[in-house]
């Protein structure tokens, strides 16, 4: 277990939702359910942040301060989608300026549905983000490793 799983920190951002997701992700910080126990962290930096929790629906508007925001994290990082309207758009999905889903302009790992997402649904797929970290930092070891080892066969171009 590295680092990164014992510690994981979040960074949540509403697209343009209905707030209900947004209450239900914030209630995961409270003593009630207590999301800390298992090391997480909620920061306001994306440069600080390994997992982004999407509520809402992302329009012309967000998208691009989603990118930024997604690009500014260090890899790696996972990406979570609540509620119906992160994951297809919802009721607003028909509306002239949404372009759908948070999968439309970021890749997501975990979805997690609901209208308004369930608390413990949403610790879940945080736990299971914590997970898929943890696999992106072995992968992210093991190609470092093999880079160390044998850094020709990155530069060797082969011609015909």
């Amino acid at each position: 277990m590295s680092f990164i799983a014992k510690s994981p920190w979040i960074l949540h951002y509403d697209g343009s939702s209905c707030n209900g997701c947004d209450i239900e992700t914030l209630a995961c910080l409270t003593p009630v359910y207590d999301i800390e126990r298992f090391g997480v962290i909620n920061t306001g930096n994306p440069k600080h942040a390994d997992i982004l929790i999407v509520t809402g629906s992302v329009n012309h508007q967000n998208r691009d301060v989603l990118l930024n925001i997604y690009n500014q994290m260090p890899d790696p990082k996972a990406v979570i989608a609540v509620g119906i309207c992160a994951i297809t758009g919802g009721i607003f999905a028909e509306c002239y300026n949404v372009l759908g889903g948070v999968d439309k302009v970021l890749p997501v790992d975990i979805y997690v549905p609901g209208c308004a997402a369930r608390p413990e649904a949403i610790i879940d797929g945080i736990v299971k983000a914590i997970g898929i970290l943890e696999m992106k930092h072995q992968n992210m070891r093991i190609k470092s490793k093999w880079r160390l080892r044998w850094p020709w066969k990155s530069e060797l171009k082969f011609s015909y």
